[in-house]
């Protein structure tokens, strides 16, 4: 029996859908399943909210299509299938001198989702997004399967980089790695003792791969301090992985109420000397620490978590700098905050970046928390901003609309790839992102 109904979730827990899911494990499954009609594509479910998820409907779990076809070592092009996670193409390509382009916070994405999200990583201010390395994909659509192009079929390909999985399922990818100069990542790390001196650091920075930690706690003058992660590629001593650890059960509310989380964030700023370190990191390490924690999302209780995630032009800095008073203000925030500046970088219609500055923040699944980030959301809009899909749990669609200003222009390609709306997903229907009312 191919298809199996089950309750499954994005990683934030917190929205849960109830449908029929087919995991195929050779491509002539699956075409044997679309040709029965198309069904939204999902990976390893790690956007946070509802983005992979179809209530009351089919979906299609391509985890299991995730081989590499072919590898160009002149030229660094990877065929791979849809299904295949970023993290296990760095670790077989790593050893032979090639990294992804692009890579997110988990490896445990697939390509699939890293196209449909057109996800962006430490490195966005120099290399841009995911799908600007994408030399062409396979997309299976209503019309067919068709070879999608940057270049020969341009519409098409921006409706589809960052489209949601809307105009198609998507088969297959041809990637564009980039050469790595070592087997390790030689890391500096600084305190931060306040907001304006993290973007001017961030401003100024000029290596390969950048990032910031945020303590989304602090007020007063520490408001904005952090830790500075500065990264490149390198060759050393590789230090021994530690060993991966499991979250074996859904933590209970005190584990996250304020004082605990100050403490943690207080004891994790002072981990880094005043004067600063370098370091070296397996290269896994530096690009997805929390991978090494299995099920980390159980520590936000059985009630899962939400993240407000926007990114603000360079000159509305003093708007995200409110909002980071009242997230500190609101005693709600997690430990997991992150502060990275982008370039202007963006693949499709849809793609999330733009040059500025961008803040993630976790929050437990509380009511006086989702009323907090329906506040940040309203107010990434008037500061010009816009808001990730992959994270977003709680979006109105009006205000989307006002975010993305090719939202019509993605519609009306979409509608031709899918005049069925067949694949539409939960978040698509959310925020009517398929309909203008």
């Amino acid at each position: 029996m191919l298809w199996k109904t089950a309750d499954y979730a994005g990683w934030g827990r917190a929205l849960v859908a109830r449908g029929e899911i087919a995991r195929p494990e050779r491509q002539s499954t699956l075409a044997a399943l679309l040709a029965e009609g198309l069904a939204p594509a999902i990976g390893m479910r790690r956007s946070y909210g509802d983005a992979a998820l179809n209530g009351g409907g089919r979906v299609i779990d391509m985890t299991r299509l995730d081989r590499f076809r072919g590898f160009d070592p002149e030229t660094g092009i990877l065929d791979v299938e849809a299904g295949a996670r970023i993290g296990d193409i760095a670790a077989a390509f790593a050893p032979r001198g090639w990294l992804p382009a692009v890579m997110p916070g988990t490896g445990l994405a697939t390509v699939g989702g890293c196209i449909g999200q057109d996800v962006h990583g430490k490195n966005h201010h120099n290399v841009g997004s995911f799908c600007q390395h994408v030399v062409s994909l396979t997309l299976r659509s209503a019309r067919g399967v068709v070879e999608v192009t940057p270049d020969r079929t341009a519409d098409l390909f921006r409706a589809t980089a960052g489209g949601l999985g809307q105009t198609g399922v998507i088969l297959s990818a041809r990637l564009r790695l980039l050469p790595r100069r070592g087997d390790v990542m030689v890391v500096t790390e600084r305190r931060v003792e306040g907001w304006d001196e993290f973007l001017a650091l961030l401003d100024a920075s000029q290596a390969t791969y950048t990032v910031g930690w945020i303590d989304a706690t602090a007020r007063g003058a520490a408001l904005g301090r952090g830790i500075l992660e500065e990264g490149e590629t390198g060759s050393g001593l590789l230090p021994k992985r530690g060993q991966a650890r499991r979250v074996p059960f859904d933590a209970p509310r005190f584990a996250l109420a304020g004082p605990v989380v100050r403490a943690f964030n207080t004891a994790y700023y002072r981990r880094v000397p005043e004067t600063g370190r370098t370091v070296v990191k397996p290269i896994a390490d530096f690009f997805f620490p929390l991978d090494k924690i299995h099920d980390w999302n159980r520590l936000y209780g059985k009630r899962g978590f939400h993240q407000f995630q926007c990114v603000v032009p360079v000159a509305e800095a003093p708007a995200l700098r409110a909002m980071l008073e009242e997230i500190a203000g609101s005693g709600l925030a997690s430990p997991l905050a992150v502060l990275k500046r982008m370039g202007p970088g963006r693949a499709g219609h849809l793609s999330f970046p733009m040059e500025g500055y961008t803040l993630a923040v976790d929050f437990p699944n509380r009511s006086e928390a989702r009323e907090l980030i329906r506040g940040l959301e309203s107010e990434t809009l008037s500061a010009r901003g816009r808001l990730y899909f992959a994270k977003d749990s709680l979006a109105r669609g009006t205000d989307v609309a006002a975010m993305y200003p090719e939202l019509a222009a993605w519609r009306k390609l979409v509608a031709r790839a899918d005049p069925e709306g067949a694949l539409a997903t939960d978040l698509v229907r959310r925020l009517s992102l398929r309909s203008a009312t």
